[in-house]
């Protein structure tokens, strides 16, 4: 298995790295926590066939990208808007669809509210919104504090998130087994461990999105789709209900034998899912 990011641009001064992926309508996905572009692989390809270009790239602090040293760098949903926003200029997209999992979800719904006529359409998959996050797992692992958990030992930090991680998936036994140590390698060692709390866990903050969630009904014009799994104990089903509230005429697709890692577990369905939604307002 291989990264789908093979290239790299200087955006705000940090280096991210990214990668474009076939010809025709863009289409921009932006990952979450604690994972990578990587959990596109097997949705991008599906993409591609089906005549779209795809821009795929790690967050700030995340991946293959830069995890800065310095403390003072905004990594948080809000910093990496501004990534986004950069990476649209680097690749001089006017209009796309944008689709967004996790706490991309954050980033996307960020971007809509304040840039909502660049969005051919919206896809939000699994996505954290108003204050559904950090749970109450995350939360009480928090209490222990961030440098403690930093310089906890390898193998304990590697065991804790293994399991964690484990737990995205509906049915923990089809995770496959490589895909699950490259997400554990990312956020292990001495660069992703620490990195993993100093840039990801540290922004787990709702402010984010509460800070606009009262302009969500805004998004009434565009189109969005929300795709949820319907074993989801991460962000449960509940919020999915929510958030389709919040934004006029948003449809929701629930997938069956699915938790929180939609792309990874179930990629087939998310790619049909997110096609089906595209060729109905194509250009």
């Amino acid at each position: 298995m291989s990264h789908i990011v093979d290239r790299d641009a200087l955006i705000n001064g940090h280096r991210i790295a990214y990668g474009i992926h076939g010809a025709g309508e863009p289409v921009v996905l932006v990952h979450g926590t604690p994972s990578s572009s990587y959990i596109w692989r097997d949705v991008v390809p599906r993409l591609v066939v089906a005549g779209y270009r795809a821009h795929v790239f790690d967050l700030l602090g995340y991946g293959l990208s830069e995890r800065p040293r310095d403390p003072g760098v905004d990594t948080s949903i809000t910093g990496n808007e501004a990534v986004l926003n950069g990476l649209l200029e680097e690749w001089e997209l006017d209009t796309f669809h944008l689709v967004a999992h996790d706490i991309g979800g954050g980033v996307a719904q960020r971007f809509a509210v304040h840039g909502a006529e660049r969005l051919r359409t919206l896809t939000m998959i699994d996505v954290v919104s108003f204050d559904s996050y950090p749970s109450e797992r995350t939360r009480a692992q928090m209490a222990e504090g961030l440098e403690v958990l930093a310089k906890k030992p390898d193998d304990e930090h590697r065991a804790h998130f293994r399991e964690w991680l484990l737990s995205t998936h509906s049915d923990p036994a089809s995770f496959d087994p490589e895909a699950l140590q490259i997400y554990v390698d990312l956020i292990s060692g001495p660069i992703g461990q620490p990195s993993l709390f100093q840039h990801q866990v540290a922004h787990y903050d709702p402010v984010h999105t509460l800070e606009i969630s009262d302009r969500l009904h805004t998004l009434g014009e565009t189109p969005v789709q929300l795709i949820w799994g319907a074993d989801d104990t991460w962000q449960t089903l509940d919020w999915a209900h929510r958030l389709q509230q919040a934004i006029p005429g948003s449809a929701l697709q629930v997938i069956e034998n699915c938790g929180h890692f939609a792309p990874e577990e179930r990629p087939v369905e998310v790619a049909a899912a997110i096609l089906g939604f595209l060729f109905q307002h194509r250009s």
